[in-house]
């Protein structure tokens, strides 16, 4: 376990919490009297520091670990629900079930027709001005 300072800590400790990097500096710093460009190049400061990069790390491991050990059992699920299909020949459940583990994977994405939805709004403004 890297350990830093008590503020370093801190600061380290909220940035993984979800905090930006300038509430978690005046979080774990005194930063009353300084100016926000003060604060900011602090706060960038500390992000490249080594040390507190590698803690920040760290600490975002098991969050990391827990998610790509779901995603990677949820696939599996995803690939015997498909083989099982496939042997019963359920062709239909089989391409769904191969379809929606490539969505989980980010290899499909929904394509939107934004086109469609803007000649609706158009339609709509154009029968409001009649």
């Amino acid at each position: 376990m890297i350990v830093l300072t008590d503020k370093r800590e801190k600061f380290a400790q909220e940035i993984v919490k979800g905090s930006n990097q300038t509430k978690a500096y005046k979080f774990a710093y005194n930063a009353k009297n300084m100016k926000d460009e003060s604060i900011w190049t602090e706060a960038s400061k500390l992000m490249t520091d080594l040390k507190v990069s590698q803690r920040i790390q760290e600490l975002r491991q098991p969050a990391v670990d827990k998610v790509h050990l779901t995603l990677e059992s949820h696939l599996k699920t995803l690939a015997d629900l498909r083989d099982r299909a496939d042997a019963d020949e359920k062709w239909s459940a089989a391409i769904q079930a191969e379809t929606v583990r490539g969505k989980a994977a980010g290899l499909h994405i929904d394509k939107i027709d934004m086109k469609q939805d803007l000649d609706v709004v158009v339609e709509i403004v154009r029968f409001g001005d009649e």
